[in-house]
């Protein structure tokens, strides 16, 4: 009985603690990145699970100065500088990492 208390505690604290959604991430990606980032899965699949998790470092600031630096991302400067993708990239990185090369896990975009 206490091992299932615990199993079933374990994961209620992960739900909880685990506040970001793949699906909330797939929307965010197909509302505001696909109109520059074609091809859907091929795209979200182009990097590993590091490779992704280097670009979202600290808090998505490195993936937000990637696009700051590129003149051709000038589009996405505003969304970039605003208040909602830091409220977002927490979706997104949970979308890109759920769906990663590696991953094994194909999106239905």
């Amino acid at each position: 009985m206490t091992k299932v208390f615990i199993v079933f505690f374990g994961l209620a604290f992960f739900v909880v603690s685990s506040d970001a959604a793949v699906y909330k991430g797939q929307k965010e990606f197909l509302k505001k990145c696909s109109r520059c980032h074609t091809g859907g899965q091929n795209y979200v699949a182009s990097h590993t699970v590091k490779e992704w998790e280097k670009i979202f470092a600290n808090d998505g600031k490195d993936l937000a100065a990637l696009h700051l630096k590129n003149k051709k991302a000038k589009k996405s400067w505003k969304y970039f500088k605003g208040t909602k993708y830091p409220k977002k990239v927490k979706h997104l990185r949970q979308f890109f990492m759920e769906y990663a090369k590696d991953s094994g896990n194909v999106p239905c975009l």
